[in-house]
C-alpha cells in the first residue's frame, strides 16, 4: 500500500455508541476507497499505561449512571463549565500523553478520526512536541446535549449531528468552517435498499398483518419486563420483536413469559438493519447511536429509558422533532401506542414522516469523505500559535516525569 492512505479511528467502550460510530466510519471508508485506504480502529484506554481507574471507567459507566444518577448529572453539568473543563484537559494531557505520542509514532496515520471526546488535549500535546500535526477529525455521537470537551481546536473538523450541536460548538469557540453538520455515523447497511416491508418480515419469520414494534433492550435498560407487560395484555394488533442483547437474565425471563401478543425473542443479533427496516416503530432507550439508527430508517421512537446527561438531550430532540415520544412508565407506553394506532394509524404515519426528515442515513459516507480528504492532505507542521506554547507543555509534562 505504498500509495495508500492510513486513517486511524480512536474510540472507547464506554457504552456502545462510540465503538459503533467508529465501525460505521471504517465500513464507509473501506466500501468507498477500498484498498487505497487502510483503516485501523484503536481504543487508547486499553493501554496498560492509562491509569486503572480511567480504564475501568468504561466498564463502570453503566453502574455509575444507574446507581448514582444525580451525581452523574451534577458532574456532567458542572464539568461543562470552562474552568473545570480546562482542569480536566490538563489532567488528560498528563495521563494520556505517552499513549498518544506512541500511538502516532507507531501507526503513522495520514489522518486521525476520534469518536470519543477525551483524547483531543493529549493529541494536541503530542503534535506540539513532535512539531507535526496530523489532520484530526472529531465525530460527536450525541444529538443535542453535548459536553464541551467535544469541542477542541486541535480538530481540523468537528463533525456534528445537528444544528443544536453546531450552535454549541460555535458558542465554545470553534469557527463555523470547522463544524459541518453530518449526522451521527450509522451502519452503512441502514442506507441500503431492503425492498418490500412484507417481504422483509416474511424473511425474518414475522407476520405481515400486524403492526410490528421492534424492542431493543440490553443491560442498559433496567425495566424492560415491566414496560412490555401491558403491551402483552393489551389486545392491540401488535407483534413484538424483542432484542435483549447481552442481557441474559432478561432474555431468560422473557422466555418464561406467557405471551398473549405475538412475540419473537432474540439475544445478540447481527441483522439489526434488516430488522429496523422491517419494523413499524422502535421501543428503546435514548442512546445517541440507536436513536440515530432509527431516524436513519424513518422509524418512530417510543423511548422508555433516559440516562441523565446527554441522553436527555437526545430524547428532547426526538420529541420536539415529532419523531417519537417518551414513556415514563408502562401505562404511558401503552397509551402512546394506542394513540399511534387509532384512526388507521394516522399519528404513526406522522411520526414516520418526522423521523425521515430528521434521519441522516448517509452520515458515515459524508464523514468518510471528510476523512479521506484530510488523509490526502496528510500531516504538516504545527501552527506558529501552538509552537509558542511548546515550552509550557514541556514544563507541565516535566513535573510528572514525562516528555
Amino acid at each position: 500500500m505504498a500509495n495508500g492512505k492510513r486513517v486511524v479511528i480512536l474510540t472507547a467502550d464506554a457504552g456502545f455508541g462510540h465503538r459503533s460510530a467508529a465501525n460505521a466510519v471504517a465500513a464507509a471508508l473501506q466500501e468507498t476507497y477500498g484498498d487505497g485506504c487502510e483503516v485501523e480502529i484503536v481504543n487508547p484506554l486499553d493501554d496498560r499505561r492509562v491509569p486503572a481507574w480511567l480504564r475501568r471507567s468504561q466498564a463502570d459507566y453503566d453502574r455509575i449512571v444507574r446507581e448514582m444518577p444525580n451525581l452523574y448529572r451534577f458532574d456532567y453539568e458542572a464539568t461543562g463549565a470552562s474552568v473545570p473543563s480546562f482542569v480536566i484537559e490538563s489532567a488528560l494531557t498528563v495521563m494520556l500523553f505517552e499513549v498518544m505520542r506512541d500511538l502516532v509514532r507507531e501507526h503513522r496515520p495520514d489522518a486521525i478520526v476520534t469518536t470519543y471526546p477525551l483524547y483531543q488535549a493529549s493529541l494536541q500535546t503530542a503534535y506540539v512536541l513532535s512539531r507535526r500535526h496530523v489532520p484530526t477529525l472529531t465525530v460527536v455521537t450525541d444529538l443535542a446535549a453535548v459536553h464541551r470537551l467535544w469541542f477542541h481546536d486541535v480538530a481540523d473538523l468537528c463533525l456534528v449531528p445537528t444544528q443544536q450541536v453546531c450552535d454549541l460548538a460555535l458558542e465554545h469557540g470553534l469557527s463555523a468552517r470547522k463544524v459541518p453538520i453530518t449526522g451521527i455515523p450509522v451502519d452503512p447497511k441502514l442506507a441500503g435498499k431492503y425492498g418490500n416491508r412484507d417481504t422483509r418480515r416474511a424473511e425474518l419469520g414475522w407476520r405481515t398483518d400486524l403492526t410490528t414494534v421492534l424492542v431493543v433492550g440490553g443491560t442498559r435498560v433496567s425495566h424492560l419486563d415491566d414496560m412490555l407487560r401491558p403491551l402483552n395484555h393489551s389486545g392491540l394488533p401488535l407483534q413484538l420483536a424483542i432484542v435483549a442483547g447481552k442481557d441474559k437474565a432478561t432474555y431468560r425471563r422473557l422466555e418464561g413469559t406467557e405471551w398473549h401478543a405475538v412475540a419473537h425473542l432474540y439475544g445478540m443479533v447481527r441483522n439489526m438493519p434488516a430488522m429496523m427496516h422491517a419494523a413499524d416503530c422502535l421501543m428503546c432507550k435514548a442512546g445517541g447511536l440507536i436513536v440515530a439508527e432509527a431516524l436513519a430508517c424513518g422509524l418512530p421512537l417510543l423511548l422508555i429509558d433516559v440516562l441523565p446527561g446527554q441522553e436527555a438531550g437526545n430524547a428532547d430532540y426526538v420529541v420536539q422533532g415529532g419523531a417519537g415520544e417518551l414513556a415514563k412508565d408502562p401505562v404511558a407506553a401503552l397509551e402512546i401506542l394506542y394513540h399511534w394506532l387509532e384512526k388507521d394509524a394516522a399519528l404513526l404515519a406522522e411520526r414516520v414522516e418526522s423521523a425521515r426528515k430528521l434521519g441522516r442515513p448517509r452520515a458515515a459516507y459524508e464523514i468518510a469523505a471528510h476523512a479521506w480528504e484530510a488523509a490526502e492532505r496528510g500531516p504538516g507542521p504545527v501552527s506558529r500559535r501552538l509552537a509558542r506554547v511548546r515550552p509550557k507543555l514541556i514544563e507541565l509534562l516535566g513535573r510528572y516525569g514525562l516528555g
